[in-house]
């Protein structure tokens, strides 16, 4: 599996690599709806995999495997959204107090302005009233938005389990498919390449549940323990927002801090919600992290974050997320391809696997 001779001189090694980027982008920003949900598959099948040759061991047909595998995973995805929506609606049901609430927040706010920044009420709401219209005039474009993001919500749902599907049932033969597409490997090294983008992506998916499950845990015996307000829900929305890496906890930070300040009589909560969040994000990054997900997700913090801002800008939130897993896939084969193994050295962290080493000794 070589991209280019070693003999060649370096600039046309680079060019190759710098035209080869740059079509890969462009087909990932052009074809970002059919490619994302495809790759959201990549990612399941690959943690549903184990499940479905354990069940083949046990005698049960290939198709029944998957069938089955692919069953208990959506089953438990929808428990999931079931319980998140049940915590929305009880949200939404105190939605009079807290627009009460936020009228009261509203009216100290433009108290304040006025008096250190002698800018009258009036006026104030004046500048409402303008952006509120400014808002309803692009009404039609924000609806527009909403129903090609709910469209593509949709579209998840139907294509991710299909895909799923698809791709184990024919796991078998998109692996003959690879190993023939590069003879000039030997089909030995291209099978490992293929187990080792596989068992990365695998651990990244199951140690993001567990880092998910302990986050949340730890979320909601803070705020039960303060006594906070939606306690269970905000706990949730934090664990869910930290798997968009790095802005994912920024955001969750100040949507619980605005809701806990909007629900709650007493101020001081609002500072405690922010230092439960901060510890937890400490544990997290310095912890949980580094032992359960970056075990096997072996990249450097300046290739993580270049990765999740590219992804970001080429298919928006879930390109984040997705950001990543492939850039761990991609260093697993820029590691064994001639040619790209400077690639490689770039994106590792060779100070990582030494504090890992030592959490693991640690943990023992």
């Amino acid at each position: 599996m070589t991209i280019s001779k070693e003999s060649d001189p370096f600039y046309k090694r680079l060019s190759f690599n710098l035209i080869s980027i740059s079509l890969i982008a462009t087909a990932l920003y052009i074809g970002q709806d059919i490619l994302l949900p495809l790759f959201f598959s990549m990612l399941l099948a690959a943690l549903l995999l184990p499940a479905v040759k354990f069940l083949q061991r046990k005698k049960i047909p290939k198709i029944l495997s998957v069938i089955l595998s692919l069953t208990i995973s959506l089953v438990l995805v929808f428990g999931v959204l079931y319980f998140l929506t049940t915590q929305v609606l009880n949200f939404l049901d105190d939605s009079d107090m807290i627009k009460d609430k936020f009228d009261g927040l509203l009216h100290d706010a433009q108290r304040w302005v006025s008096q250190n920044f002698h800018v009258g009420i009036r006026k104030q709401n004046q500048y409402i009233h303008d952006t509120a219209e400014k808002i309803k005039t692009s009404g039609p474009a924000l609806v527009g938005k909403t129903f090609l993001s709910l469209t593509e919500i949709f579209s998840y749902l139907i294509f991710i389990p299909i895909y799923t599907f698809l791709l184990l049932y024919y796991k078998d033969l998109i692996k003959k498919f690879l190993v023939d597409s590069f003879k000039n490997s030997s089909e030995e090294h291209v099978v490992t390449i293929l187990q080792e983008c596989q068992n990365v992506s695998q651990h990244y998916i199951l140690g993001l549940l567990i880092e998910m499950t302990i986050v949340f845990a730890l979320n909601a015996a803070g705020f039960l323990i303060l006594g906070i307000h939606y306690a269970i829900f905000l706990a949730l929305v934090g664990a869910l927002l930290n798997l968009i890496p790095y802005v994912g906890m920024l955001v969750a930070n100040v949507f619980c801090m605005i809701i806990t300040m909007i629900s709650s009589p007493e101020l001081s909560d609002v500072l405690w919600v922010g230092i439960v969040l901060m510890a937890v994000q400490f544990i997290d990054n310095n912890f949980l992290m580094p032992l359960i997900v970056g075990s096997k997700v072996r990249i450097n913090a300046l290739a993580t974050i270049v990765g999740v801002l590219i992804g970001g800008a080429l298919c928006g939130v879930p390109g984040m997320f997705l950001a990543i897993p492939g850039v761990a896939v991609l260093k697993v084969i820029f590691d064994r391809v001639n040619g790209l193994k400077a690639w490689g050295t770039l994106m590792g962290d060779p100070s990582g696997d030494k504090q890992r080493e030592k959490l693991k000794d640690a943990v023992h």
